[in-house]
Protein backbone atom coordinates (compact mmCIF):
# COMPACT_ATOMS: atom_id res chain seq x y z
CA UNK A 1 0.00 0.00 0.00
CA UNK A 2 1.66 3.75 -0.99
CA UNK A 3 2.36 5.86 1.75
CA UNK A 4 -0.32 8.77 3.36
CA UNK A 5 0.89 11.55 0.98
CA UNK A 6 1.78 13.08 3.98
CA UNK A 7 4.42 10.95 4.36
CA UNK A 8 5.67 10.21 1.36
CA UNK A 9 9.03 11.72 0.15
CA UNK A 10 8.98 12.66 -4.10
CA UNK A 11 12.22 12.85 -6.50
CA UNK A 12 12.61 14.66 -9.74
CA UNK A 13 15.66 14.51 -11.39
CA UNK A 14 17.05 16.78 -14.78
CA UNK A 15 18.88 19.22 -16.34
CA UNK A 16 16.74 22.21 -16.57
CA UNK A 17 18.10 23.73 -18.54
CA UNK A 18 17.06 26.20 -18.63
CA UNK A 19 14.73 26.35 -15.85
CA UNK A 20 11.29 26.63 -17.39
CA UNK A 21 7.34 27.09 -16.78
CA UNK A 22 6.73 23.51 -17.80
CA UNK A 23 9.48 22.05 -15.31
CA UNK A 24 7.96 24.64 -12.56
CA UNK A 25 4.59 22.61 -13.32
CA UNK A 26 6.43 19.15 -12.70
CA UNK A 27 7.85 20.31 -9.49
CA UNK A 28 4.94 22.08 -7.87
CA UNK A 29 2.64 19.03 -8.57
CA UNK A 30 5.30 17.25 -7.18
CA UNK A 31 5.29 19.30 -4.17
CA UNK A 32 1.44 18.67 -3.68
CA UNK A 33 1.02 15.52 -3.38
CA UNK A 34 4.76 14.35 -1.20
CA UNK A 35 6.34 15.52 2.55
CA UNK A 36 9.55 15.96 1.00
CA UNK A 37 10.44 16.23 -2.51
CA UNK A 38 14.11 16.04 -3.70
CA UNK A 39 15.06 17.71 -7.07
CA UNK A 40 18.64 16.48 -8.72
CA UNK A 41 20.22 18.56 -11.19
CA UNK A 42 22.80 17.45 -13.55
CA UNK A 43 24.31 17.28 -16.86
CA UNK A 44 27.57 14.94 -17.68
CA UNK A 45 29.15 16.75 -19.18
CA UNK A 46 27.69 20.02 -17.92
CA UNK A 47 26.82 22.88 -19.11
CA UNK A 48 30.05 25.32 -18.79
CA UNK A 49 28.29 28.75 -19.27
CA UNK A 50 25.27 27.09 -17.13
CA UNK A 51 26.67 24.96 -14.53
CA UNK A 52 24.60 22.70 -12.82
CA UNK A 53 24.76 24.71 -9.45
CA UNK A 54 23.45 27.80 -11.20
CA UNK A 55 20.74 26.05 -12.44
CA UNK A 56 19.90 24.88 -8.73
CA UNK A 57 20.40 28.05 -7.13
CA UNK A 58 17.13 29.00 -9.54
CA UNK A 59 15.43 26.27 -8.11
CA UNK A 60 16.42 27.72 -4.22
CA UNK A 61 15.70 30.88 -5.31
CA UNK A 62 12.38 31.08 -6.83
CA UNK A 63 11.04 28.55 -3.84
CA UNK A 64 13.05 28.73 -1.04
CA UNK A 65 13.08 26.26 1.49
CA UNK A 66 9.49 24.27 0.80
CA UNK A 67 6.85 24.95 -1.49
CA UNK A 68 3.28 24.71 0.29
CA UNK A 69 3.69 22.53 3.17
CA UNK A 70 6.66 20.11 1.04
CA UNK A 71 10.07 20.44 2.18
CA UNK A 72 12.22 20.85 -0.95
CA UNK A 73 15.81 19.65 -1.09
CA UNK A 74 17.73 20.85 -4.17
CA UNK A 75 20.95 19.18 -4.68
CA UNK A 76 23.67 19.89 -8.08
CA UNK A 77 25.37 16.99 -8.98
CA UNK A 78 28.57 17.52 -10.48
CA UNK A 79 31.40 15.54 -11.74
CA UNK A 80 33.91 16.79 -9.06
CA UNK A 81 31.72 15.50 -6.46
CA UNK A 82 30.12 12.36 -8.03
CA UNK A 83 32.67 11.06 -10.40
CA UNK A 84 30.22 8.20 -11.35
CA UNK A 85 28.05 10.13 -12.87
CA UNK A 86 26.75 9.07 -15.86
CA UNK A 87 27.59 10.61 -19.55
CA UNK A 88 24.00 12.05 -20.84
CA UNK A 89 24.14 9.44 -23.35
CA UNK A 90 24.88 6.64 -21.52
CA UNK A 91 22.26 3.69 -21.66
CA UNK A 92 19.37 4.11 -19.52
CA UNK A 93 20.36 1.46 -16.80
CA UNK A 94 22.94 3.41 -16.02
CA UNK A 95 21.59 6.71 -15.40
CA UNK A 96 18.41 4.70 -13.46
CA UNK A 97 21.38 2.33 -11.50
CA UNK A 98 23.29 5.78 -10.71
CA UNK A 99 20.82 7.23 -8.75
CA UNK A 100 19.61 4.07 -7.05
CA UNK A 101 23.27 3.88 -5.73
CA UNK A 102 23.28 7.46 -4.83
CA UNK A 103 20.04 6.97 -2.90
CA UNK A 104 21.51 4.21 -0.58
CA UNK A 105 24.88 6.26 -0.27
CA UNK A 106 22.55 9.33 1.20
CA UNK A 107 20.34 6.50 2.87
CA UNK A 108 17.64 8.12 1.31
CA UNK A 109 14.21 6.46 0.30
CA UNK A 110 12.16 7.58 -2.29
CA UNK A 111 8.21 6.49 -2.42
CA UNK A 112 7.21 7.76 -6.14
CA UNK A 113 9.37 9.66 -8.81
CA UNK A 114 7.64 12.12 -10.89
CA UNK A 115 8.54 12.85 -14.04
CA UNK A 116 7.02 14.34 -17.56
CA UNK A 117 8.82 11.73 -19.77
CA UNK A 118 8.33 8.29 -21.27
CA UNK A 119 11.48 7.00 -19.33
CA UNK A 120 9.92 7.76 -15.53
CA UNK A 121 7.98 4.01 -14.99
CA UNK A 122 10.90 1.97 -15.65
CA UNK A 123 13.08 4.32 -13.94
CA UNK A 124 10.43 4.85 -10.73
CA UNK A 125 10.25 0.86 -10.95
CA UNK A 126 14.18 0.41 -10.88
CA UNK A 127 13.74 2.50 -7.98
CA UNK A 128 11.52 0.40 -6.31
CA UNK A 129 8.93 3.68 -6.84
CA UNK A 130 5.54 4.88 -8.08
CA UNK A 131 5.69 6.93 -10.66
CA UNK A 132 3.44 9.94 -11.65
CA UNK A 133 3.27 11.16 -14.94
CA UNK A 134 2.88 15.14 -15.13
CA UNK A 135 2.06 16.78 -18.69
CA UNK A 136 3.72 14.58 -20.85
CA UNK A 137 1.94 15.82 -23.79
CA UNK A 138 2.88 19.65 -22.61
CA UNK A 139 -1.04 20.16 -23.11
CA UNK A 140 -0.72 22.53 -19.59
CA UNK A 141 2.50 24.09 -20.52
CA UNK A 142 3.87 24.09 -24.05
CA UNK A 143 6.63 24.85 -23.94
CA UNK A 144 9.45 23.53 -25.77
CA UNK A 145 12.74 22.75 -23.95
CA UNK A 146 15.08 22.43 -27.51
CA UNK A 147 13.64 25.94 -28.70
CA UNK A 148 14.20 27.75 -25.68
CA UNK A 149 17.88 26.12 -25.65
CA UNK A 150 18.53 27.64 -29.26
CA UNK A 151 17.20 31.23 -28.17
CA UNK A 152 17.05 31.69 -24.41
CA UNK A 153 15.68 35.45 -25.44
CA UNK A 154 12.77 34.54 -27.84
CA UNK A 155 10.41 33.36 -25.55
CA UNK A 156 10.77 35.00 -21.98
CA UNK A 157 7.04 34.26 -21.26
CA UNK A 158 8.04 30.59 -20.13
CA UNK A 159 10.86 31.29 -18.08
CA UNK A 160 10.28 32.64 -14.33
CA UNK A 161 12.38 36.28 -13.93
CA UNK A 162 15.15 34.80 -11.39
CA UNK A 163 15.96 32.65 -14.76
CA UNK A 164 15.29 35.50 -17.16
CA UNK A 165 17.52 38.16 -15.18
CA UNK A 166 20.52 35.15 -15.12
CA UNK A 167 20.52 35.70 -19.08
CA UNK A 168 21.36 39.20 -18.84
CA UNK A 169 23.39 39.46 -15.72
CA UNK A 170 27.54 39.36 -16.12
CA UNK A 171 27.56 35.58 -14.98
CA UNK A 172 26.32 34.71 -18.71
CA UNK A 173 26.54 37.40 -20.63
CA UNK A 174 30.01 37.82 -21.87
CA UNK A 175 31.70 40.63 -22.74
CA UNK A 176 33.74 41.83 -25.86
CA UNK A 177 36.11 45.11 -25.77
CA UNK A 178 37.13 46.52 -29.27
CA UNK A 179 40.64 48.18 -28.42
CA UNK A 180 42.56 49.79 -31.00
CA UNK A 181 44.70 52.91 -31.75
CA UNK A 182 42.45 56.50 -33.22
CA UNK A 183 40.92 56.05 -36.40
CA UNK A 184 40.97 51.99 -36.96
CA UNK A 185 36.69 51.67 -37.30
CA UNK A 186 36.41 50.45 -33.67
CA UNK A 187 32.90 52.79 -32.98
CA UNK A 188 31.44 51.70 -36.70
CA UNK A 189 32.48 48.13 -35.80
CA UNK A 190 30.63 48.44 -32.04
CA UNK A 191 27.82 49.40 -34.20
CA UNK A 192 27.94 46.82 -36.74
CA UNK A 193 28.30 43.61 -34.25
CA UNK A 194 25.81 45.20 -32.24
CA UNK A 195 23.36 44.79 -35.04
CA UNK A 196 24.87 41.42 -36.35
CA UNK A 197 24.43 39.98 -33.22
CA UNK A 198 21.22 41.16 -31.77
CA UNK A 199 22.54 43.05 -28.35
CA UNK A 200 23.44 45.96 -26.79
CA UNK A 201 26.66 47.81 -27.04
CA UNK A 202 28.79 50.61 -25.51
CA UNK A 203 30.25 53.63 -26.98
CA UNK A 204 33.37 55.01 -25.57
CA UNK A 205 32.87 57.21 -22.78
CA UNK A 206 36.09 59.16 -23.11
CA UNK A 207 35.15 60.67 -26.65
CA UNK A 208 31.78 61.39 -24.95
CA UNK A 209 32.98 63.54 -22.27
CA UNK A 210 35.61 64.75 -24.30
CA UNK A 211 33.12 66.42 -26.51
CA UNK A 212 31.05 68.06 -23.67
CA UNK A 213 34.17 69.47 -22.24
CA UNK A 214 35.18 71.09 -25.89
CA UNK A 215 38.06 69.45 -26.22
CA UNK A 216 39.87 69.66 -22.76
CA UNK A 217 40.41 66.52 -20.60
CA UNK A 218 42.25 67.29 -17.18
CA UNK A 219 44.26 64.21 -15.41
CA UNK A 220 41.60 63.97 -12.92
CA UNK A 221 39.28 62.94 -16.11
CA UNK A 222 40.81 59.30 -17.15
CA UNK A 223 40.14 57.63 -14.08
CA UNK A 224 36.45 59.01 -14.05
CA UNK A 225 36.03 57.85 -17.95
CA UNK A 226 37.44 54.50 -17.02
CA UNK A 227 35.07 54.21 -14.23
CA UNK A 228 32.03 55.91 -16.06
CA UNK A 229 32.49 53.69 -18.81
CA UNK A 230 32.43 49.97 -16.64
CA UNK A 231 29.28 51.66 -15.14
CA UNK A 232 27.69 52.37 -18.45
CA UNK A 233 28.31 48.61 -19.34
CA UNK A 234 26.22 47.37 -16.18
CA UNK A 235 23.90 49.22 -17.24
CA UNK A 236 23.55 47.93 -20.57
CA UNK A 237 23.73 44.27 -19.46
CA UNK A 238 20.14 43.67 -18.75
CA UNK A 239 19.47 44.42 -22.74
CA UNK A 240 22.36 42.40 -23.82
CA UNK A 241 21.85 39.30 -25.12
CA UNK A 242 24.66 37.09 -24.99
CA UNK A 243 27.56 39.67 -25.69
CA UNK A 244 27.91 43.06 -24.44
CA UNK A 245 29.85 44.70 -27.00
CA UNK A 246 31.96 47.78 -25.47
CA UNK A 247 33.82 50.32 -27.56
CA UNK A 248 37.79 50.82 -25.68
CA UNK A 249 37.50 49.97 -21.96
CA UNK A 250 40.16 50.56 -18.82
CA UNK A 251 42.91 49.69 -20.93
CA UNK A 252 42.61 52.26 -23.72
CA UNK A 253 42.16 54.53 -20.70
CA UNK A 254 45.79 53.83 -18.91
CA UNK A 255 47.41 54.08 -22.61
CA UNK A 256 45.77 57.71 -22.61
CA UNK A 257 46.48 58.96 -19.06
CA UNK A 258 50.33 58.26 -19.86
CA UNK A 259 50.32 59.26 -23.27
CA UNK A 260 48.52 62.69 -22.02
CA UNK A 261 50.14 63.09 -18.65
CA UNK A 262 53.01 60.86 -18.38
CA UNK A 263 51.38 59.05 -15.45
CA UNK A 264 47.92 57.14 -14.14
CA UNK A 265 46.37 56.55 -10.95
CA UNK A 266 46.68 53.49 -9.14
CA UNK A 267 43.06 52.94 -9.43
CA UNK A 268 43.22 53.52 -13.18
CA UNK A 269 46.33 50.29 -13.01
CA UNK A 270 43.56 48.05 -10.91
CA UNK A 271 40.73 49.30 -13.47
CA UNK A 272 43.23 48.12 -15.84
CA UNK A 273 44.48 44.89 -15.13
CA UNK A 274 40.36 43.57 -14.39
CA UNK A 275 40.22 43.65 -18.24
CA UNK A 276 41.68 40.63 -18.37
CA UNK A 277 38.66 38.53 -16.13
CA UNK A 278 36.43 41.41 -17.41
CA UNK A 279 36.10 40.58 -20.76
CA UNK A 280 35.94 37.20 -22.79
CA UNK A 281 36.92 38.36 -25.56
CA UNK A 282 39.52 41.58 -26.59
CA UNK A 283 39.70 42.40 -30.41
CA UNK A 284 42.28 45.14 -31.66
CA UNK A 285 41.27 46.97 -34.64
CA UNK A 286 43.86 46.78 -37.31
CA UNK A 287 45.06 50.06 -38.76
CA UNK A 288 45.12 48.62 -42.47
CA UNK A 289 42.71 51.29 -44.24
CA UNK A 290 43.14 55.51 -44.36
CA UNK A 291 43.54 57.36 -41.55
CA UNK A 292 40.63 59.84 -41.01
CA UNK A 293 41.31 63.04 -39.50
CA UNK A 294 38.15 64.58 -38.30
CA UNK A 295 39.42 67.51 -36.27
CA UNK A 296 39.94 65.06 -32.89
CA UNK A 297 42.43 63.30 -33.80
CA UNK A 298 46.51 63.04 -33.05
CA UNK A 299 48.03 63.19 -36.18
CA UNK A 300 48.32 60.26 -38.68
CA UNK A 301 51.85 59.78 -38.53
CA UNK A 302 51.44 58.53 -34.65
CA UNK A 303 48.90 55.86 -35.50
CA UNK A 304 51.33 53.40 -35.37
CA UNK A 305 53.06 54.45 -32.64
CA UNK A 306 49.35 54.45 -30.89
CA UNK A 307 48.99 50.88 -32.10
CA UNK A 308 52.28 49.14 -31.02
CA UNK A 309 52.30 50.78 -27.70
CA UNK A 310 48.59 49.65 -26.96
CA UNK A 311 49.63 46.05 -27.96
CA UNK A 312 52.36 46.06 -25.57
CA UNK A 313 50.12 47.32 -22.86
CA UNK A 314 47.95 44.33 -23.30
CA UNK A 315 50.80 41.55 -23.68
CA UNK A 316 52.32 43.30 -20.10
CA UNK A 317 48.96 42.95 -19.02
CA UNK A 318 48.57 39.48 -20.00
CA UNK A 319 45.39 39.83 -21.59
CA UNK A 320 45.31 37.69 -25.06
CA UNK A 321 43.76 39.49 -27.91
CA UNK A 322 42.54 38.96 -31.39
CA UNK A 323 43.54 41.89 -34.67
CA UNK A 324 40.80 42.21 -36.65
CA UNK A 325 41.46 43.40 -40.53
CA UNK A 326 39.76 44.41 -44.02
CA UNK A 327 37.07 46.00 -44.16
CA UNK A 328 33.73 46.34 -41.50
CA UNK A 329 32.12 43.23 -42.66
CA UNK A 330 35.31 40.98 -43.10
CA UNK A 331 35.66 42.26 -39.41
CA UNK A 332 32.56 41.86 -38.00
CA UNK A 333 32.47 37.75 -39.80
CA UNK A 334 36.28 37.15 -37.79
CA UNK A 335 34.40 38.37 -34.57
CA UNK A 336 31.74 35.55 -35.10
CA UNK A 337 33.70 33.01 -35.59
CA UNK A 338 35.82 33.68 -32.82
CA UNK A 339 32.47 33.82 -30.67
CA UNK A 340 31.23 30.46 -31.90
CA UNK A 341 30.07 29.90 -35.65
CA UNK A 342 26.52 29.13 -34.47
CA UNK A 343 24.82 31.96 -33.35
CA UNK A 344 22.48 32.53 -31.15
CA UNK A 345 25.10 30.75 -28.96
CA UNK A 346 23.47 27.25 -27.79
CA UNK A 347 22.98 26.54 -24.19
Amino acid sequence: MTNHPASRTGLVVGKFAPLHRGHQLLIETAAAQVAELHVWVYSEPDLPRLPAPVRAEWLRQIYGASIGGCRLHVRALTKPHYPQLPPNDAPDFAHREFVRQLLLELDLRIDVVFTSEAYGVGFAAHLGAAHVLVDQERRQRPVSGTALRADVYGQPEWLHPVVQAHFHSADYVQRVALLGAESTGKSTLTAALGRHLGTSWVSEYGRTLWEAQGGQLAYADLLRIARQHRALEDEALPRARHWLISDTNAVTTLWYSYAYFGRAEAALHALAAECRSRYAHTFVCAPDFPFEQDGTRAPAAQQQLQQHTQLMLLDVLGIPYQVLTGPVAERVQQVQAALGEALPVQL
